[in-house]
């Protein structure tokens, strides 16, 4: 008995201690003034004001008188919560503009009557008797008017609003979100997961996913309504398209189960897919028979039939997962049984009565059969990594077999590579034998024979077989595309000759990074070219000064010039064994080669990429 005597009395004190909350008043008494085709009507009426029951779904415009009465004047700030309010609407308290949502004189344009709207009071405006006047415009078809008024401490206002704000407009984008996020997976895997069926030429993909995701897009532009309080398409043309979004998402949502049930194989069942294609080519038509005429009959109508009509779909399915239970099939069956009930519920609490504040369940519903199919993707996917384990078991022990039996062929072909390697370099050293030294050689000997050669001539003529000896030594080190170690090597060998010779040597080279365009052949080729370049100097141009210049392009590659201060030449005209040499292994490796001169100034020019 203590016990129970101290929780009373701590009861009895915090029921003292708690400040004491206001109750909110609801507001439902109304002054009405419509304007409907210049026709004034006034009247007393109750409110929720349910435009188009009241209007036979024709736009107009109303002025709503709505009294407040107050014991006392509040001294802290009030708010006013609406359910439902618009299309477009001002409110007034008292003579003072509150609030607008949006332009009452822009018809089908903003709707402001699909989410609640909360409005702040100031204290100072308040007195004991208050006259809220709304004025408001509705549009045909767009579930326009008023909802009873709740007014509060704008703490507790703002609390209910907040709350119903969550459920039905946050909630609203998350699962549009959600089935945004299905069906562009859906769409993905029934563009990727591609079955290879023998006898047929094309590719088979599973239906299963391409419904899905048809459903779950169609959902997510229908839910985004909600959120869009301006929508893109001029009215009645967003309500058809959000009328054919409302049947996409359930047409395909009978199609995914109807791939589910394995039905698509049995000709007996063609009356399913029948059925959803007409109802989903009526339903345009009749939004817009139903928005263009006024007419509401036309969509309560279509709703009716489908909703009656996937009652009996969703009572056969479900009798057929009974039958044959699998887990897929029995979990998309009490998915759609649950959405097939909550589907009549909103056709008849919406569509078939006069109820005006009541809002859509099946937003939420929905989300059963996204979860159903990821719950499928799932099982599919650990089904399909299960056979592709057992497939690489099987694949595993007959590619050690061939391993085997290949291990003997690589050894045998990286002997006989190697032997390749081999005896492609010596063809290599071979060919530059004879075109280098070789050549010099002969001339040599031819000089000798001639006997008019004199001995500096001729000792010209060894030198430079010499040096083409030791550079091809040279090419077989030499890296890929390293231009700058390459006319390292050059001058190494060569410039002992320059200071005999007494020309003096400037050396311009940049440090460059390797070309890529420039394997072992080439690198060859161009030790060739400069050879040439620096050979002619040598022995034709009575120069005092050679100059050696390397520079990176800025669009790429890099700029090789061989600039000396001889006598000079005229390319076009003297027809040197050296300068048809430069040209064609300069066409060989792709360079472009350049060479002009003057007396004075020669220069060899050579275009690396």
């Amino acid at each position: 008995m203590a016990f129970w005597r101290a929780l009373a009395l701590c009861c009895c004190l915090w029921s003292l201690l708690a400040p004491a909350q206001a109750e909110l008043l609801e507001l439902s008494q109304a002054h009405v003034s419509t304007v409907q085709d210049g026709v004034v009507l006034e009247q007393e009426t109750r409110l929720p004001y349910n435009w188009d029951r009241q209007h036979r779904w024709n736009s107009g415009s109303a002025e709503f008188e709505i009294p407040l009465r107050l014991d006392q004047p509040p001294t802290e700030p009030y708010a006013v919560y609406f359910a439902r309010v618009g299309n477009r609407a001002e409110i007034w308290l008292n003579g003072v503009l509150l609030s607008r949502f949006g332009d009452l004189s822009r018809p089908n344009h903003e709707d402001y009557a699909k989410a609640p709207q909360y409005v702040l009071i100031p204290a100072q405006l308040l007195q004991r008797e208050n006259q809220f006047r709304v004025f408001l415009h509705a549009d045909g078809g767009r579930r326009g008017g008023l909802s009873t008024v709740l007014v509060g401490p704008e703490v507790e206002v703002r609390e209910h609003y907040h709350s119903v704000y969550r459920w039905l407009v946050n909630g609203s984008i998350a699962v549009s979100v959600f089935s945004l996020v299905v069906g562009v997976i859906a769409l993905l895997l029934w563009a990727t997961q591609v079955e290879h069926v023998p006898g047929q030429p094309r590719p088979r993909r599973d239906m299963l996913y391409l419904s899905a995701g048809i459903a779950e897009v169609c959902w997510m532009l229908r839910l985004s309504d909600t959120a869009l309080t301006d929508p893109p398409l001029a009215w009645p043309w967003w309500g058809v398209l959000q009328t054919l979004s409302y049947a996409g998402w359930f047409c395909g949502s009978a199609l995914f189960c109807h791939y589910v049930a394995g039905w698509h194989r049995h000709a007996s069942m063609r009356w399913v897919r029948a059925m959803v294609w007409a109802l989903l080519l009526t339903s345009a038509p009749a939004a817009w028979l139903a928005l263009s005429r006024n007419d509401d009959s036309y969509l309560t109508g279509w709703y009716g039939f489908a909703t009656f009509l996937f009652i009996g779909y969703a009572a056969v399915y479900f009798w057929g997962s009974v039958r044959k239970p699998t887990t897929e099939h029995v979990l998309v069956a009490t998915a759609g049984v649950f959405n097939v009930l909550v589907g009549f519920r909103d056709w008849v609490v919406i569509r078939a009565s006069n109820n005006f504040a009541e809002i859509s369940w099946m937003r939420y519903s929905s989300v059963l059969f996204g979860l159903a199919l990821g719950y499928i993707v799932i099982m599919r996917f650990r089904e399909a990594s299960a056979q592709a384990r057992d497939l690489m078991d099987n694949m595993a022990a007959k590619v050690q077999e061939k391993e085997q039996a290949l291990a003997a062929s690589y050894r045998q072909l990286e002997q006989l590579a190697r032997e390749q390697e081999r005896t492609a370099e010596r063809t290599r050293i071979l060919r530059d034998m004879h075109d280098g030294v070789g050549s010099h050689i002969s001339a040599a000997i031819r000089q000798l024979q001639s006997g008019k050669a004199s001995e500096e001539d001729l000792l010209q003529t060894l030198r430079d077989s010499l040096d083409q000896l030791k550079l091809s030594i040279d090419a077989m080190n030499l890296p890929p595309g390293d231009v700058t170690t390459l006319l390292a090597n050059l001058r190494y060998r060569l410039e002992p000759r320059f200071k005999a010779s007494d020309i003096e040597l400037a050396w311009d080279v940049d440090l460059l990074p390797p070309l890529t365009g420039l394997d072992s052949k080439a690198m060859r080729q161009l030790q060739f070219m400069v050879f040439e370049a620096l050979s002619n100097v040598l022995q034709h141009a009575q120069a005092s000064q050679l100059r050696i210049e390397l520079r990176a392009c800025p669009e790429g590659g890099a700029q090789l010039r061989v600039v000396d201060n001889g006598r000079g030449f005229d390319p076009e005209r003297v027809q040197r064994k050296g300068l048809a040499s430069l040209r064609e292994r300069a066409a060989a490796i792709g360079v472009g080669l350049d060479v002009s001169s003057a007396p004075g100034h020669t220069v060899v020019e050579i275009r690396l990429s």
